[in-house]
């Protein structure tokens, strides 16, 4: 084969190929994104993420303008077939990522403003009606053959990288030659999405119905969007419920006496809930990302954020291996990384299902008589009402130690920093790191250490005494930290001059989203 015309090729213009084309193209890495789609996907598909990957929108220069299109959610409800509340789960309005800890909004709007995005990046390209029919690869690259689906005009192209972001049924997992490993969770559900200008007076936040009989769930997406969810029984099928009318009696809990002509089916589809992990999520120069890798069941809203920290722990390693200053092994790390993060996460979304629609005298005595008593049991009521997600697992690039708790691995606050005694929402930790390594401490560090950090690419962070980074130190019983560009801190201790001898070279040109103003916000 030739010399590879482009450094990265991504298959697939959902959010998560998009959030991997926008970090690539914050670096300045050419990339192409290949859809068969000629434009969004109309229809709702997920509608929650967490704060996590709220401040990856952010990353991505989408703050404003996804506050604007965003809906508040203030947590979970466990109900049970009456609504009678069994337990509730509230959510901050702002966590430790400095965003909501649940908020609802609708996918093709997300994606609206994902594409419109990458106008601010030249060295990003997306191509419209370009089917992906086959993917080979070689020492050097991996060609990708286009088929253009309207009018069957067939073209290649060949990329150093290849990101398979196509979905659940990826062609990039085919080509790669692994499998997806079945969790053993699979249940067929309605999905039903409906729009009423009607206020229909419910509490804020996910409902989710804990009945044997008819698990189900509702949420409100936005002012006008209502979706719910509904497990279907055997020999059930999506047609026995596309009139309203037959509907009705399964949304007239939360509807009560609302007229159905006040009521629009915007979307309803029958969906099968599926827990899987693929077995390798790379082979060479060829990454599954996304729904590609794992598939999660939707009872903790974590599916599509899944994708987004895939496409925020790779893109960076990318972009450092592309531009020379990491070698190509930190790419064996995104596996390593992020399966058994996406594991926990695919495990906690089976434990709660599992929880909502087991049968028999147990599931009912753990939804009448444990759900309500969870936050009585020490320790497990802070694990219930935080959304921080698990810590990665020890790598070339997170120093965890066998035993004992650190903070490497996990997320470094989100916290607004004193600068001068500046206090500014606009002026927190991701603002100031700015996709470089940071080393954060709360000593003062010499001279010599200043430009060695400085000659490393990296940013210096001083956490002033009672700061929000100070205090988090100090919990974790250190006095620096050494933090990646997707905010994951690679090793923490008490002594700054072993993190400077660790910091690796990382320069990159960042180039981040021009924030609009207010008046072009939506």
């Amino acid at each position: 084969m030739s010399t590879p015309t482009i450094p990265v090729v991504i298959i697939g213009a959902g959010p998560t190929g998009l959030t991997a084309a926008t970090l690539l193209g914050q670096y300045g890495i050419q990339c192409v994104v290949l859809d068969r789609w000629e434009s969004v996907y109309p229809l709702p598909r997920a509608v929650h993420l967490d704060d996590e990957v709220y401040r990856i929108l952010a990353r991505l220069g989408l703050r404003q303008q996804f506050a604007a299109m965003s809906w508040p959610c203030r947590g979970l409800r466990l109900v049970n077939q009456t609504l009678r509340v069994l337990a509730e789960f509230p959510r901050a309005a702002q966590g430790r990522n400095g965003y909501p800890q649940d908020t609802m909004f609708e996918q093709p709007q997300l994606e609206a403003l994902l594409r419109a995005n990458l106008a601010h990046y030249p060295t990003v390209t997306l191509r419209g009606g370009a089917q992906v029919t086959a993917m080979t690869q070689d020492a050097d690259g991996v060609r990708v053959e286009i088929t253009n689906p309207t009018t069957g005009e067939q073209d290649s192209l060949y990329a150093q990288y290849a990101l398979g972001c196509d979905g659940a049924h990826s062609l990039a997992r085919a080509a790669i030659g692994t499998t997806m490993r079945d969790l053993k969770f699979t249940q067929r559900w309605l999905i039903v999405d409906v729009a009423t200008e009607a206020e229909l007076g419910q509490w804020q936040g996910v409902h989710q119905v804990c009945d044997p009989q008819r698990a189900g769930t509702y949420m409100r997406v936005s002012k006008t969007h209502h979706r719910w969810e509904f497990q279907l029984t055997p020999g059930e099928t999506v047609d026995d419920y596309r009139d309203i009318t037959r509907l009705h009696p399964l949304i007239s809990p939360w509807t009560k006496d609302l007229p159905i002509d006040q009521l629009t089916i915007v979307r309803m589809t029958d969906y099968t809930f599926r827990a899987q992990l693929a077995n390798r999520w790379r082979d060479h120069r060829m990454f599954l990302l996304g729904d590609a890798a794992h598939l999660t069941p939707p009872f903790i809203g974590q599916g599509m954020g899944a994708g987004l920290r895939d496409a925020m722990n790779l893109a960076w390693k990318l972009a450092g291996v592309l531009d020379k200053t990491l070698p190509d092994t930190v790419l064996d790390t995104y596996q390593t990384e992020r399966k058994p993060h996406a594991r926990a996460l695919i495990l906690r979304a089976v434990l709660l299902g599992t929880a909502m629609t087991q049968p028999g005298k147990l599931g009912d005595l753990l939804r009448r008589v444990v759900a309500p008593r969870l936050r009585l049991v020490p320790g497990l009521n802070k694990q219930l009402l935080t959304s921080q997600t698990p810590a990665l697992h020890r790598s070339a690039l997170v120093a965890r130690p066998a035993l004992g708790a650190s903070l490497a691995g996990t997320l470094c606050p989100n916290a607004i920093l004193d600068d001068n005694h500046r206090f500014d929402d606009n002026h927190r930790f991701d603002d100031v790191a700015a996709g470089r390594f940071a080393l954060v401490t709360s000593t003062q560090p010499s001279t010599a250490q200043r430009t060695h950090i400085q000659q490393r690419g990296a940013v210096l962070i001083t956490a002033r005494p009672g700061s929000e980074l100070h205090r988090w130190l100090a919990h974790g019983h250190a006095q620096a930290a050494l933090v990646r560009p997707d905010a994951t801190v690679m090793r923490a201790g008490r002594h700054l001059s072993q993190l400077c001898a660790t910091l690796p070279t990382f320069t990159p040109t960042f180039t981040p989203t021009p924030q609009p103003t207010a008046s072009s916000v939506p």
